[in-house]
């Protein structure tokens, strides 16, 4: 399998799940996340695609959750 259909197939599968689990955030930011951390991945050797994909959704989990504003900064 090219790198290509392995990109594209992990970048689908994160994709997919965030959609579904209602995380999706803003398409471009989190296409851009999603792809930064898949190009990462694939410059120490990974090739799996549930392996890239999979680190991908916790790279935008970490991404969002820096994002959002702390629960003490809004009540404290």
């Amino acid at each position: 399998m090219s790198i290509r259909c392995t990109v594209e197939s992990a970048f689908f599968i994160a994709w997919s799940f965030l959609e579904q689990s209602g995380e999706l955030g803003p398409p471009d930011e989190t296409a851009n996340v999603l792809l930064d951390a898949i190009e990462a991945q694939l410059k120490t050797g990974e090739r799996r695609q549930l392996m890239l994909a999979n680190k991908a959704i916790n790279a935008f989990r970490a991404h969002a959750a820096k994002s959002r504003p702390s629960q003490e900064a809004r009540f404290g």
